[in-house]
């Protein structure tokens, strides 16, 4: 193989890992209404499509708790006829958290329009980041949930809940 095309082989490759690390694929919600980019090693693993929509997202945990105990973003929309009806909305997704076992409010206030929980999903403590916004008719929810302990350990979840972060950036 010569030098150019081995450069241009490297290239390729670094430009394609590049690509890959920055955003797994842009999502489209309510007919375009609502995108957003997902980190590339956020795994879609479930969507349905009608009035309410749903895309939920694993985001892969490397440790041993990650076979057990499965991480995971969903995004739902529904379209929604005004300010009254998205406050319905929440509140419904909210009765729905405080009837999960173990429900427990996060002691840290949460920004307005979101929830901050524990609760328990097959004896694992689970945290919680609830958030929800009201945007070109549609009303959104960002659910992030995440086991409250994993043994990948603190670098795993600041990763998990700045790509939840960012996230939230996309969908305000």
């Amino acid at each position: 193989m010569n030098l150019p095309r081995k450069t241009a082989l490297a290239t390729l490759l670094a430009a394609a890992m590049l690509a890959g690390a920055v955003h797994a694929a842009e999502v489209s919600m309510a007919g375009g209404n609502i995108t957003f980019d997902t980190p590339a090693n956020w795994l879609p693993i479930m969507q349905t499509e009608g009035d309410t929509e749903a895309q939920v997202f694993q985001v892969p945990d490397p440790s041993p708790t990650g076979k057990t105990s499965l991480a995971r973003v969903t995004v739902t929309v529904t379209q929604v006829p005004d300010i009254s009806s998205f406050h319905q909305f929440m509140a419904q997704a909210t009765a729905k958290a405080l009837a999960l076992p173990g429900y427990q409010q996060d002691k840290v206030a949460p920004v307005p329009n979101s929830n901050l929980y524990t609760a328990q999903e097959n004896g694992t403590e689970f945290s919680y980041t609830e958030r929800y916004w009201f945007k070109h008719g549609y009303a959104i929810q960002l659910r992030c949930m995440r086991p409250s302990r994993s043994q990948a350990g603190g670098t795993w979840q600041a990763s998990f809940d700045k790509g939840c972060e960012a996230l939230a950036e996309q969908l305000k």
